[in-house]
């Protein structure tokens, strides 16, 4: 594990909490314990130094409070350890072993650019590099500037992690991901990449070994996209 700065480290350590809050709660009840996610979100979504990189805190005000994380009843049916996006209502679930999930809002791609279907975490990488594919690179100029592989960091599309999504031997060209666009998250406007708040992309990413089992569920347009 790399050098991590203290707050890093309070990323990794969920509080196992049965049951789901309500997304109506004051901004100011979000910075302490008495929120009923489990969380002192002060201290998980703090910004913090690592590697060189420094990330800025998240402004809560930004972010409708129901993505913000927290912990919840697992979705029926699903196998502990693996992890589970609803594209449609904009959740990702890490299943624990004791019926609980540790839920995260996250950005999904917009029409025309989801996937969905089953596949293995095959590859992890820390403050990754990120080359546009090709298509890509082809409608788009701002990636084309980087056709040749842009450095990781902090404006890195793939913000502070990834982990790469796997069918088999073939890479999905699918991640999931950090954002260094913090309102992003619960819209659909990515190229197709299921992207977390960098806070919550470094826990995911310190709790999840390769090989964990991802199965991102087929939308049925159940959320307005962004």
């Amino acid at each position: 594990m790399p050098d991590l700065s203290r707050r890093v480290f309070v990323l990794g350590a969920p509080v196992l909490l049965a049951g789901c809050a309500s997304s109506r709660a004051t901004v100011s009840s979000l910075f302490n314990r008495s929120n009923d996610s489990g969380f002192n979100y002060r201290e998980i979504y703090a910004g913090g130094t690592e590697n060189g990189h420094d990330y800025p805190p998240i402004n809560l005000k930004a972010i409708d409070p129901k993505y913000l994380r927290r912990v919840v009843a697992a979705p029926a049916g699903e196998e502990p350890g693996s992890i589970i996006v609803d594209p449609d209502n904009r959740f990702l679930y890490h299943i624990h072993d004791d019926g609980t999930a540790t839920r995260y809002g996250v950005g999904v791609g917009r029409e025309g650019f989801g996937w969905s279907g089953k596949a293995t975490i095959r590859r992890k990488a820390e403050w990754p590099r990120w080359t546009p594919p090709p298509k890509m690179v082809k409608r788009d100029p701002l990636a084309a500037k980087f056709a040749g592989g842009m450095p990781g960091g902090v404006e890195n599309p793939l913000g502070a992690r990834a982990m790469y999504l796997y069918q088999g031997d073939r890479d999905t060209l699918y991640r999931l991901h950090g954002t260094n666009d913090p309102t992003s998250i619960g819209k659909s406007m990515s190229s197709g990449c299921i992207r977390l708040l960098n806070q919550d992309i470094m826990a995911l990413y310190h709790n999840t070994p390769v090989g964990v089992r991802v199965v991102v569920r087929p939308s049925h347009g159940g959320a307005e996209a962004s």
